[in-house]
């Protein structure tokens, strides 16, 4: 176990990644639900393309959060 400035930075560490980590798993969850709406809205009317930005910008998001979770783990691990 090392200091307790180290063992501050660990713990701040980890729940940063934790805060970090909800956010991608909800975008990525989004994601999946926004493409099965949308595949179902084009399936019912012409002109359900509007979600497909979301599609490009949520797992662009999800993937951001994601490295940020990664790289606190990371840290805190060295910590």
């Amino acid at each position: 176990m090392g200091s307790p400035s180290n063992t501050g930075r660990a713990i701040a560490c980890y729940i940063g990644a934790f805060l970090l980590a909800l956010p991608s798993a909800f975008l990525i969850f989004y994601t999946v639900r926004l493409l099965y709406v949308t595949r179902v809205l084009t399936a019912i009317r012409a002109g359900g393309q509007g979600a497909y930005v979301g599609a490009v910008v949520f797992p662009l998001l999800a993937l951001l959060f994601g490295w940020g979770a990664w790289r606190l783990l990371k840290a805190a691990r060295r910590a």
